[in-house]
């Protein structure tokens, strides 16, 4: 793990320690951005969520509330027409995970979902890499690790911002962490080891757009600097570090995002997969819906290169309401790179448990 890295999870960890209500340390540009609102409750909202009084869901949907026979029989067309005029828009896709219009902005210091949070007490392989390789001679195992194609697998994602407009109005800073765990819970004959966890920091600097692209809007811009480590010791230890660009588009319930990357070269000595870019890619792009609750996801990975060098992946996950806020959550994968250990190793996953936290 890069000492660099060290600083996000320090400043992250401390981000933990924070509360995320702030109604007695609300900063003046918080509040700044509410003055433009001009509907009476959308700045009321505004306001709350300044100082940290606005509630954020937990992991129900946002769902249309249900007309029925008496609603429509009592309200002539003026007072419909007050009633709309009064209550507040509802956040895009988009501006309710990264805070993009003044009516959204929470301020800092406020713990944030980023990517699913879910637990799958299932996770099954066709391929188990039990001989992980690198072109590096010191990062190739040669006796088998003894690992079975089922175990268990669960996602750690957080977020906070450190800096609400860094130019002005303009541009908010963010930091993240998500962890991956693999764990050989069934495989009693190895002492249920954790086959892999990969940690990954990063921090973005965000900014707000408005911009129209066949049908869709452009909402969201951003650059990032990003590590990912497995914290491992030879010949297992696999790392990266990377330079992120990060382009977000929406409609109605749907969200893209695009993310090209370039990775920070390492010298010889201490680059433990050379090769990592051919598999792991150089961009990948998301693409999220929401329908009746549910929220599907799909995620296509390329290394943008022919010949030998072209390699991809693809994750596809179902999310879908099971009682109150407890989701089911299922999750395909295709390709390379299931994780960092397995950056060059081709095999199909496939995962089944709950989600805690969904994209949006």
């Amino acid at each position: 793990m890069k000492p660099w890295s060290g600083f996000l999870l320090v400043g992250l960890s401390a981000n933990l320690m924070v509360s995320p209500v702030h109604a007695q340390n609300v900063a003046p540009a918080d509040i700044k951005a509410c003055t433009g609102v001009k509907n009476d409750a959308q700045r009321l909202a505004c306001y709350d969520r300044a100082t940290g009084r606005a509630q954020m869901p937990a992991a129900q949907k946002r769902s249309e509330p249900a007309e029925t026979p008496e609603s429509k029989l009592f309200h002539p067309e003026h007072e419909v027409a007050d009633a709309s005029e009064n209550t507040p828009a509802p956040l895009s896709l988009l501006d309710s995970r990264w805070e993009l219009s003044p009516q959204s902005k929470l301020g800092t210091f406020n713990l944030r979902g980023y990517k699913p949070i879910y637990v799958l007490p299932l996770f099954a392989t066709t391929h188990q890499n039990n001989l992980p390789y690198s072109p590096n001679p010191v990062d190739a195992v040669h006796t088998p690790l003894g690992m079975q194609s089922v175990e268990g697998k669960f996602q750690l994602s957080l977020k906070t911002k450190l800096w609400q407009g860094v130019f002005g109005d303009a541009g908010d800073l963010w930091v993240g962490y998500t962890q991956d765990s693999y764990w050989q819970v069934y495989n009693a004959k190895i002492s249920r080891p954790f086959r892999e966890t990969d940690y990954e920091p990063e921090a973005m600097l965000v900014f707000n757009t408005d911009y129209h692209l066949f049908g869709w809007n452009g909402r969201l811009l951003g650059i990032g600097i990003d590590h990912q480590s497995n914290g491992q010791s030879d010949p297992q230890s696999r790392s990266w570090n990377r330079v992120m660009g990060q382009v977000g588009f929406e409609r109605a319930n749907w969200t893209i995002i695009f993310r090209p990357w370039w990775r920070i070269p390492e010298s010889d000595k201490d680059d433990n997969n050379p090769d990592i870019s051919n598999y792991m890619g150089r961009a990948d792009m998301q693409i999220i819906h929401e329908w009746n609750g549910q929220e599907f996801s799909l995620l296509l990975r390329d290394s943008l290169r022919g010949g030998s060098r072209q390699h991809g992946a693809g994750r596809f996950t179902w999310s879908f309401p099971l009682a109150g806020n407890l989701r089911g959550y299922m999750e395909f994968f295709k390709g390379y790179g299931e994780n960092i250990l397995d950056y060059n190793h081709n095999a199909t996953y496939l995962g089944v448990g709950i989600s805690l936290l969904d994209w949006y």
